[in-house]
């Protein structure tokens, strides 16, 4: 499953380097349990049954991809 991928950059990395994408152009295999969007309720539900707090889910859900993005904005 994905939470696998994601527990093991949260350990390499820290929880604000994680991010769950959109874009499924281009793949031939998803990982189990991200056949599409749809899944991501079933992943948002592992990330709260592993422990994970509100704020951390928001972040990997799509926070650190705001905050990134805010940061590298062109004005």
């Amino acid at each position: 499953m994905i939470i696998q991928y994601i527990e093991c950059v949260i350990n390499l990395a820290g929880v604000d380097y994680v991010g769950i994408g959109s874009d499924f152009d281009g793949i031939f295999l998803t990982p189990k349990q991200l056949d599409d969007v749809t899944d991501y309720p079933l992943n948002t539900k592992a990330l709260f049954d592993k422990g994970y707090s509100e704020k951390d889910v928001d972040k990997i859900l799509g926070g650190n991809l705001l905050r990134v993005s805010k940061a590298n904005e062109i004005n």
